[in-house]
């Protein structure tokens, strides 16, 4: 016969993914005339509770290559661009997000710029990106254990020996060693 015992553990109890298109700007000090390459590193970012939403603070630099001097030069202006994110994450067993949760935020596709062009001296960027969240918590799982009845089955000496065993047993010469 089995019984339940819960265990409280730490385990996911919510996750959420979010993409998101952003748009920027960057007025390099020289006038561009043609972009010859954009590209996004550092990402950087945490999440925080709000309320019951999880809020991503994040950050990234943007390097934007450029020709200049009607094609004849290039140069490469840099800028550090920060974001915010909302993200909504449905948690398991209906609870509600407190400050005892630990938020895991990943991301799950880099920022990669997806259009870039210039108008007037200023590089306009769109920048895309995907989020994920975990929330870990506690949870309860019940588990079925058996009984606290000793499930070793006692053997006897006796009933190890089989007859083969027995017959050996007695043509053992006990003066051999005489």
């Amino acid at each position: 016969m089995s019984s339940f015992k819960e265990i409280v553990t730490k385990a996911i109890i919510g996750k959420s993914k979010k993409v998101s298109t952003n748009d920027f700007s960057l007025t390099p000090e020289l006038v561009p005339n043609t972009i010859l390459g954009c590209w996004v590193i550092n990402n950087r970012f945490s999440g925080v509770n709000q309320n019951g939403v999880v809020l991503v603070n994040g950050s990234f630099d943007v390097n934007v290559w450029y020709s200049y001097e009607n094609d004849t030069k290039t140069a490469v202006s840099n800028k550090t661009f920060t974001y915010q994110e909302k993200m909504p994450v449905h948690l398991k067993d209906n609870n509600t997000l407190t400050d005892k949760e630990e938020i895991i935020v990943r991301s799950l596709k880099q920022p990669t710029v997806s259009n870039v062009s210039v108008n007037n001296g200023v590089v306009k960027l769109t920048v895309e990106k995907e989020l994920g969240v975990e929330v870990v918590g506690d949870t309860k799982l019940k588990v079925s254990i058996e009984d606290d009845e000793d499930d070793y089955e006692v053997i006897n000496d006796d009933e190890v020996m089989s007859e083969k065993d027995e017959v050996a047993l007695n043509e053992i010469d006990e003066d051999y060693l005489k």
